[in-house]
């Protein structure tokens, strides 16, 4: 039997891997402070074989403890959000690049079990540079403190690899997205925050002129990616882009789901804000070569069902909330 640990598996992305190495029929611990991550996302999940530990990762006796017995660790556990970074950044450092340290210091110290640790990293190491599409060997040039922060774990997983032996991956995640992902937050992402004010009567707002891209992608290609990055014979020591390989502006994304939406609302614009990229765009050419993956949902399919799972969430057909 196949034993999975998965930090922040209660969160929006972890909850999603954890359902599916669950539906496979693996033994998953979770670890989770649940700071961010809800127990409701894995609760449909009890009785089966699944563990829920509730810490954090900046306490290394914990996440050793949690981690024996387990043979591939998927580390999601952050803090999320640039903005949030700029606004508070030694928090950001402390979970982002201190708990990955623990996480791999204890798959070093259980290394006779864990085969791999595979770490959820960002698009947001690459910056603002004008190059696209983003290719892995590209110069790094983050702009937050959150993606210094991955970056830095990145250097970690990549040290552990070449000092220690143990096998480490770590994907660049593009502007994930899917069911799940709060809209409540303070930092909320983009395409909830669309959605729930397309549903009501309030007008997305966006940061700039709206005419910045993004390469979304949505959750279910996360979790194809992680599952290949923990046996991929090539992948140990790499990283990989995990992404769509196609962009959209940010005014186009509000156009698409009000289409989805039957809703006609034009955006309200603020000021850009501090650490925000102006274009984004990945080439995934080598995830294909080496962890043969394929977008299997698209932008437009991917925005459909999260759409769908956001009017369930709500069960009255919108126009809850107040315009703002």
């Amino acid at each position: 039997m196949t034993r999975y640990f998965v930090t922040g598996g209660a969160g929006f992305i972890g909850s999603h891997l954890v359902e599916r190495l669950v539906a496979d029929g693996h033994d998953v611990t979770v670890f989770d402070d649940f700071s961010t991550g809800k127990y409701e996302n894995i609760a449909h999940l009890e009785g089966s074989k699944l563990a829920v530990v509730e810490g954090d990762v900046r306490n290394a006796k914990a996440v050793t403890k949690a981690m024996k017995r387990a043979h591939y660790v998927l580390h999601q556990a952050a803090r999320p959000s640039v903005a949030r970074s700029v606004a508070d950044p030694l928090p950001t450092n402390a979970v982002n690049v201190d708990g990955t340290l623990n996480v791999l210091e204890a798959a070093r110290t259980h290394k006779r079990t864990v085969r791999r640790v595979v770490f959820a990293s960002s698009s947001s190491v690459y910056g603002d540079t004008p190059t696209l599409p983003k290719v892995e060997t590209m110069a790094t040039q983050p702009m937050s403190p959150y993606a210094v922060s991955k970056l830095a774990a990145e250097s970690y997983c990549r040290a552990y690899f070449l000092s220690y032996g143990l096998e480490t991956v770590a994907l660049r995640y593009f502007n994930v997205f899917g069911p799940r992902q709060d809209p409540e937050s303070a930092y909320a992402a983009v395409i909830p925050l669309f959605v729930k004010a397309l549903l009501g009567r309030g007008k997305p707002v966006i940061f700039g002129d709206g005419k910045q891209t993004r390469d979304f992608t949505h959750v279910d290609n996360v979790v194809e990616a992680n599952l290949a990055a923990c046996t991929a014979q090539k992948a140990p020591g790499n990283v990989f882009n995990v992404a769509c390989g196609s962009r959209v502006t940010i005014g186009g994304l509000a156009h698409m789901i009000g289409e989805i939406l039957g809703v006609d609302r034009e955006p309200r614009l603020k000021a850009a804000r501090p650490g925000d990229v102006r274009h984004s765009l990945a080439d995934v050419a080598r995830a294909e070569e080496f962890l043969a993956y394929r977008v299997r949902v698209n932008l437009r399919e991917g925005l459909a069902r999260t759409v769908e799972w956001y009017r369930a969430q709500r069960g009255d057909g919108g126009g809850a909330d107040e315009e703002e």
